[in-house]
C-alpha cells in the first residue's frame, strides 16, 4: 500500500484491497431511496480479511512517529482501533456531543441535512501530538475535516487521514486539500 497525497484518488489494487472489494455488499436504497449503500459488515465479519485490511492501512504509517490514532464514532472505531494497536500508537475517539464524560472541545459542522458537531476531551492529546485521522468512508469529507480541526485546536499534529472507502463522486477531498489522504478502495 502506498501512502497518497490528496491529488491521489486511491491507493494501488492490492490482493487485500481486491478481496475487500469483493467482500463489500454493495445495498440500493438505504438508508433511503436513491443512495447506494456501501455496506462493511461482511468484510468485518471476515477475521482474517478484517486483520489484512487494518494492517495493510496502518502499513504506510509504521515508523512515522504517529503518537494517537483519532477516529470517528462509530465505524470508524471499528477501522481505527486496530490500527491503533498495529503501529503502537493510542487510540482518541472522537463523539457525538454528550457522549464523553469529561471536558471536550465541540466542533461544529455542516452535512447535507443540517448542521452537527463532534466533540473530543479537552486533555485526549498532549501537545505536538503526531495524529493519524481514521474513519470508515471519506463522503462529503465535512466529518473529516471537522475531526482534523478538533485535533488541531486540541494541540496535535494531522499527519495524516486514511479511510477504508472513498465515495469519489461526493468530492470529500475537496474539505481535506491540504491534508494527506489515503484510502483503500474508492467507488
Amino acid at each position: 500500500m502506498e501512502r497518497m497525497t490528496n491529488s491521489a484518488s486511491r491507493m494501488a489494487d492490492t490482493p487485500v484491497a481486491a478481496a475487500a472489494r469483493a467482500a463489500i455488499r454493495s445495498v440500493q436504497d438505504f438508508p433511503k431511496p436513491g443512495i447506494l449503500f456501501r455496506d462493511i459488515t461482511p468484510l468485518l465479519a471476515n477475521a482474517t480479511l478484517y486483520r489484512e485490511v487494518t494492517d495493510e492501512l496502518g502499513a504506510a504509517f509504521v515508523g512515522q512517529a504517529i503518537t494517537h490514532v483519532v477516529a470517528v464514532e462509530s465505524r470508524g472505531f471499528i477501522v481505527g482501533a486496530p490500527i491503533a494497536i498495529a503501529i503502537h500508537a493510542g487510540f482518541v475517539p472522537v463523539r457525538k456531543p454528550g457522549k464523553l464524560p469529561s471536558a471536550t472541545l465541540s466542533e461544529p459542522y455542516t452535512l447535507e441535512y443540517g448542521d452537527d458537531s463532534l466533540e473530543l476531551h479537552s486533555d485526549a492529546l498532549p501537545a505536538g501530538a503526531r495524529v493519524l485521522v481514521v474513519d470508515d468512508v471519506l463522503a462529503t469529507g465535512g466529518t473529516a475535516a471537522a475531526t482534523c480541526r478538533l485535533v488541531e485546536r486540541a494541540g496535535g499534529i494531522v499527519v495524516a487521514c486514511v479511510f477504508l472507502v472513498e465515495l469519489e463522486a461526493l468530492h470529500g477531498r475537496r474539505q481535506l486539500e491540504k491534508r494527506s489522504v489515503s484510502a483503500l478502495l474508492a467507488y
